[in-house]
């Protein structure tokens, strides 16, 4: 399906992560954009190979989406999976009018797509998938809110989960998993592993599932930077398996 890892994969803490994205976009000039281009383009892809066994026309995918990063990921990963002929709905955690930078850029595109773009309520429905991109490495403490009731809702359902960069409602970095937290069938994460995802214990450890590792072009002389022993690790694919 996807080729493991040949080399050594280090993880990273959520504040070392946070400093690889600021390096990404001061230092390098490699903007929130192109790296979220990439994260919602590997969510397609695993979606595609892992769930529908590489025909991703006529599926249902539900894809819930938060107002940072993580959701913008998830909302170019709708865009991708509407093009490959998904029926997409994409639930949001607050209005659309409410966002803002990059993640508003990606739902004006779905907008104009004519996807189906709502926030309110739960997604009404069975799905094929659920993609969740509610939460990433920035939480603090349990979900709140609306995020909390979607979360509550993917519980409820039978279909499979597929995670952007760690299942929301666990922490990046301790891989405590909070009240309530998503339960992922797979879970893709990004530019390198974080620390929460090899520490995990207990309901998190299950809540992660089978784990991919996605490029978003974060050079090796950035991580050089960091002190991070990060060679390359994408010769054989851009995504691989943890």
């Amino acid at each position: 399906m996807f080729a493991p890892a040949t080399r050594p994969v280090p993880s990273v803490t959520a504040a070392q992560m946070r400093e690889v994205d600021r390096l990404m976009v001061e230092e390098f000039g490699i903007e929130l954009l192109q790296m979220m281009e990439h994260a919602g383009r590997a969510i397609a892809r695993v979606a595609r190979v892992r769930f529908f066994d590489g025909d991703a026309e006529g599926r249902r995918v539900v894809v819930l989406a938060g107002t940072g990063g993580n959701g913008g990921g998830g909302l170019v990963a709708a865009r991708h999976l509407a093009n490959a002929g998904a029926v997409v709905r994409v639930w949001t955690t607050r209005p659309v009018d409410a966002y803002e930078g990059v993640p508003a850029h990606q739902l004006g595109i779905l907008r104009r797509m004519d996807v189906d773009v709502r926030s309110g309520g739960d997604p009404p429905g069975r799905a094929d998938l659920i993609v969740d991109a509610l939460l990433g490495y920035s939480l603090d403490g349990p979900p709140r809110g609306e995020a909390a009731d979607l979360i509550r809702w993917t519980r409820s359902q039978s279909s499979p989960v597929l995670s952007l960069d760690l299942p929301s409602g666990v922490d990046a970095t301790t891989g405590e998993a909070h009240h309530p937290h998503v339960y992922a069938a797979a879970t893709v994460t990004l530019a390198l592993p974080k620390t929460g995802l090899a520490n995990a214990r207990g309901n998190a450890h299950d809540a992660v599932g089978d784990l991919y590792l996605a490029d978003i072009g974060v050079p090796p002389a950035l991580y050089a930077r960091l002190d991070l022993p990060a060679a390359p690790i994408f010769g054989v694919d851009d995504i691989l398996s943890l």
